[in-house]
């Protein structure tokens, strides 16, 4: 990557703006000022002239901030400039050459050296050999003569009494006591099983329960995702998301257990257990939540109709579905997955006006919280619209 392919990014920015300008009219004419549903609009215009799709996250990072360090993807890059008109990033960037710029044949070969390969070299030592030398022993036979000699009365008689070499054996030690011998082997063994012990009491000691959920009103498993958070004294809570059909699977060795349980589109519920008492395995059910499931609906319901008249007709009668669900003062919040710019407020109208536009966005729709007040009034939405910049 070279300056400047940065520099030739921003020019493509600047078509792509100009080319979406041709046929829509945004918010502001100055694309890093696009937000909400403009990008949403410009989404779907990308999906229907490139055939591909940029995430909200890649966006931001790409479009808010100018002049951008990275360049991005060359898959983003091929398909921005389709938009713009052109076959591909490099037949882009052939036709805005700067002055004494070359370019390369190849694109997607990164101009960068190669690295050298590390040779691998085996030697084999040859160890000297070492001299054995034997030792010779020499045996010695011990010679005894006795020599009877019978000498004259006048005759010196020289007599040679050698004194016998007694070997005297020790007599064997008593062995050691046997408890004496092998007593650190057993205080090893003792301090290793204690430490086991010890270090594994809560795994030993524990119990496994089994808790399943269901749909109180149609008797059956609960295809949302549920969140549960256990409640410990003197801890922060522990949270645990469970996968649509599957139960919940908690070991401990506590006496009581309390647990904080939500789900979309299901009312929040608390639940306390004694485990002194409680059974293994236990089915919990979840009251439907009728204000979430009602507007999941109308946000997602299809309203594209066979003609126009019917078409605008359910246009009209979602809104005023949703205008009489939902509060004039509701605190409505996107949520994005970009770190700079992760949430955004929408006020009444704005959200309804979304909701009731005819964009395939609103098929990935997913309603994270809402709160409604003592009237029955929707006071809090969070959403948010999922991407996936491989959605075609």
């Amino acid at each position: 990557m070279t300056d400047l392919d940065l520099l030739h990014f921003e020019q493509l920015k600047k078509d792509v703006q100009a080319q979406y300008l041709k046929e829509h009219t945004p918010s502001y004419d100055d694309i890093s000022k696009w937000k909400g549903i403009d990008i949403i609009y410009f989404q779907e215009d990308l999906r229907k002239k490139a055939k591909g799709n940029i995430s909200e996250k890649s966006f931001y990072t790409y479009f808010k901030n100018s002049p951008v360090t990275k360049l991005p993807r060359i898959d983003m890059l091929n398909l921005l400039s389709i938009y713009a008109g052109y076959e591909s990033w490099y037949e882009f960037k052939k036709q805005h050459l700067f002055a004494g710029e070359l370019l390369q044949e190849n694109e997607e070969i990164e101009d960068e050296d190669l690295k050298e390969l590390e040779k691998t070299v085996s030697a084999s030592i040859e160890l000297p050999k070492e001299d054995i030398i034997p030792i010779k022993t020499e045996n010695r036979s011990h010679e005894i003569a006795d020599l009877q000699k019978s000498y004259t009365d006048n005759q010196t008689v020289n007599i040679n009494n050698p004194s016998s070499q007694i070997t005297i054996s020790e007599p064997e030690k008593p062995k050691k006591n046997f408890f004496r011998k092998n007593a650190w082997v057993l205080v090893t063994a003792i301090l290793i099983i204690a430490t086991g012990l010890l270090g594994f009491k809560d795994v030993i000691f524990q119990k496994t329960y089994v808790y399943c959920f269901t749909d109180a009103d149609r008797n059956m498993s609960i295809q949302r995702e549920i969140e549960i958070k256990v409640i410990k004294e003197n801890e922060s809570p522990i949270l645990y998301r469970i996968k649509p059909g599957e139960c919940f699977r908690y070991a401990t060795k506590d006496k009581i257990l309390k647990m904080q349980i939500s789900s979309p589109f299901y009312e929040y519920l608390e639940v306390s257990r004694n485990l002194e008492n409680a059974p293994e395995e236990e089915i919990i059910e979840l009251k439907p939540d009728d204000y979430k499931m009602a507007l999941y609906y109308f946000s997602t319901k299809d309203i594209n109709g066979g003609n126009p008249e019917e078409q605008l007709k359910l246009i009209r009668q979602k809104r005023r579905q949703l205008e009489d669900r939902i509060s004039d003062n509701a605190v409505i919040t996107q949520v994005y997955d970009s770190d700079i710019y992760g949430l955004e407020t929408l006020d009444k109208q704005d959200y309804i006006t979304l909701m009731t536009t005819p964009t395939t966005s609103l098929k990935n729709l997913n309603v994270i919280e809402m709160k409604k007040d003592k009237k029955g009034k929707i006071v809090s939405i969070k959403f948010k619209i999922s991407t996936n910049e491989n959605n075609k």
